[in-house]
C-alpha cells in the first residue's frame, strides 16, 4: 500500500526514543522531558470523586467545552492576563498540543507557511507538517529573543502565521512586552495571525514578567493564544487545555473538535475547573522551588563555560546549552544516557542544526537529583567531546 509523504515527512517524536533509552539504563537521572514534579491540588481530586453521580457526565458535552468550565477560563483571562472576551471565543481542548493543531488546521490550506522562531517547539513543526504546510524557520538572537526585521523578511503571501511561546519551550527565555505587541502589529498589519503559546505563563524568575499580547484591544482579530492545565497545575496526563480564538475562527475550530475528539473529556474538565478555582497561587508556591533549581543549574554551568554556553534566561523550566564540539546532538544523548547516567533532549529535536545543542529540564528533579544529574553531565561532555 501508498505511503503518504505528508507523514512520512514528520519527524519522529523525540520524547519516546529518549523514553526508551532511560527505561533500559537503570538509574538514569532524567533532565530531559517537560513535567512538573508535582500533582494537581486535593481540590481536584475531589472533584473528580465526585464526578459520575448524574447521567449527564457520561454524555457528549458541547464541543468547545463545558459551560461553567468556560466561566471559570473566561474570569481568570480578565483577572490575571488582562484579556476580555469581546469579539473572541473560548474552546477548551485536549491539551495544549491539540489546540495548536486545530488553530494550524483552521487557518492554512496545505502548501501554507507558518513561521515558527528557532528553536521552535517540536511539536509544532510537527503539527505544521501535518497539516500539509511548511514551516519558516527564523533564527533568534543570542539570547533567544525574536528578531523582528528577520520575521518581517520571512513573511511571503503563502504565511498564514507567526508562532511565539513565552515563557519559551525549549529556551525558557521570556518576551517582553514590546517585543510581543511589536510581532503582534506586524501580523496585524501583513494580514495573518499571531498565534501565541502562554503553557508557562506562571513560571517566571528573578523579577522577568509574563505577558498576553491578546490583552490588547488591537490584537482581538487575529490573535490565537493557547493555554494548558498540563504544567502549572500538574494536570499533564488529564489532556486538557483551551484556546481563545476570535470569532470568527469559532465555526471553522468547532468543525475541527468535532470530528477529532468531539468534546474534551468531561472528567477532565471537572479537574481543570477545580483547579483555576484554586487559582494560580498553587503553582507560584512551586516556582520558588523551581528557581531555587534554576540557580543552582546555572552556577553549575559557570563551572562549564569552557565545553558549553547557557544563557541566563528568566523562565519556564528548561536551560538550552551549547554544546563546543561538533558532534552529533541525538549520538551525544543516547551516550550522555547509556555511558554516564543522565538525560537530555537533542537539540535537532527543536530545529537547530547550527551547532550541538542540549535542551535540560529541572521541573521534575529534587534538588540532590539535579546536582548529581548536573554532575554526571559534566564528567560525561568531558569525556566525550
Amino acid at each position: 500500500m501508498r505511503s503518504p509523504q505528508r507523514i512520512a515527512n514528520v519527524q519522529l517524536p523525540v520524547i519516546p526514543h529518549i523514553g526508551e533509552l532511560i527505561r533500559s539504563t537503570p538509574g538514569t537521572i532524567s533532565l530531559a522531558q517537560g513535567v512538573v514534579g508535582y500533582g494537581p491540588p486535593p481540590q481536584v481530586l475531589e472533584a473528580v470523586a465526585a464526578f459520575g453521580g448524574v447521567v449527564q457526565d457520561h454524555q457528549y458535552g458541547p464541543d468547545e467545552g463545558l459551560p461553567d468550565l468556560i466561566e471559570v477560563i473566561a474570569a481568570k483571562l480578565h483577572a490575571e492576563n488582562g484579556t476580555s472576551l469581546d469579539g473572541r471565543a473560548i474552546v477548551v481542548t485536549a491539551g495544549g498540543n491539540m489546540a495548536f493543531l486545530t488553530a494550524v488546521l483552521a487557518i492554512t490550506d496545505p502548501g501554507d507557511e507558518v513561521i515558527l522562531p528557532l528553536p521552535y517547539y517540536f511539536n509544532h513543526e510537527m503539527a505544521v507538517a501535518i497539516a500539509g504546510c511548511r514551516t519558516v524557520s527564523v533564527p533568534t538572537d543570542a539570547a533567544y529573543q525574536p528578531q523582528l526585521d528577520a520575521l518581517g523578511a520571512a513573511i511571503t503571501p503563502r504565511t498564514r502565521a507567526v508562532v511565539t511561546i513565552s515563557p519559551n519551550n525549549p529556551t525558557g527565555a521570556v518576551y517582553s512586552r514590546a517585543t510581543l505587541c511589536a510581532i503582534n502589529q506586524l501580523c496585524r498589519e501583513a494580514g495573518i495571525y499571531h498565534i501565541h503559546d502562554e503553557v508557562y505563563e506562571y513560571f517566571t524568575y528573578d523579577g522577568m514578567a509574563h505577558y498576553s499580547p491578546a490583552c490588547e484591544p488591537a490584537s482581538r482579530l487575529h490573535t490565537i493564544a493557547l493555554y494548558s492545565m498540563s504544567k502549572a497545575y500538574g494536570l499533564a496526563s488529564w489532556r486538557i487545555g483551551w484556546m481563545l480564538v476570535p470569532e470568527a475562527l469559532f465555526v471553522p475550530v468547532t468543525k475541527i473538535q468535532d470530528t477529532n475528539v468531539i468534546c474534551p473529556p468531561s472528567i477532565s474538565q471537572r479537574a481543570a475547573r477545580a483547579a483555576l478555582e484554586v487559582g494560580r497561587s498553587y503553582c507560584d508556591a512551586r516556582v520558588a522551588a523551581l528557581g531555587n533549581l534554576r540557580h543552582r543549574a546555572l552556577e553549575a554551568f559557570a563551572g562549564m563555560h569552557d565545553i558549553c554556553t547557557v544563557p541566563p534566561v528568566g523562565g519556564a523550566f528548561y536551560l538550552l546549552l551549547r554544546v563546543h564540539a561538533d558532534l552529533d546532538p541525538l549520538m551525544l544523548a543516547e551516550r550522555l544516557i547509556r555511558e554516564h547516567g543522565v538525560a537530555l533532549l537533542p537539540g535537532n529535536a527543536f530545529g537547530l542544526t547550527d551547532g550541538c545543542y542540549l535542551r535540560l529540564s529541572y521541573g521534575a528533579v529534587a534538588d540532590d537529583r539535579l546536582q548529581e544529574g548536573l554532575r554526571r553531565l559534566d564528567r560525561g561532555l568531558r569525556a566525550i567531546i
